[in-house]
């Protein structure tokens, strides 16, 4: 019977976070609502490009390229800062680590190998 209600517990805790995850977020945005000033105009509704009129769409299209090089950069950037904790504790793990290490750095150089024969890489 106790080891019922410590198992129940646990989930009661689980699902007082999940309600305050949901409940804390919902009523600062009721909050935040509720208390703005809301006094909408035709100028604060226009669009402002740095003091000049607007001439043309405001939405670009913008090449997919940029996007996918900057989350090129970002996952490699990411992926590097696994290799820093491995480094320190090195002596403490052992051949097993190494190896697993470089497992992980060949993945590494994979993904590269293929962005680079898919051009990611390039540019323009």
């Amino acid at each position: 019977m106790e080891l019922l209600n410590v198992y129940q517990n646990n989930y009661l805790i689980v699902f007082v976070f999940l309600c305050l995850g949901v409940l804390l977020p919902a009523v600062a945005l009721y909050l935040g609502k509720l208390l703005r000033p809301h006094a909408p105009s035709d100028a604060k509704n226009t669009t402002y490009e740095s003091g000049v009129e607007p001439f043309h769409d405001s939405r670009v299209q913008f090449n997919v390229r940029y996007y996918i090089f900057a989350l090129m950069f970002v996952i490699f950037d990411v992926e590097t800062v696994f290799l820093y904790p491995w480094a320190v504790a090195y002596d403490k793990l052992g051949v097993f680590a190494l190896i697993e290490m470089l497992i992980f750095v060949v993945m590494l150089l994979i993904g590269l190998a293929y962005a680079w024969k898919k051009k990611v890489l390039k540019w323009t």
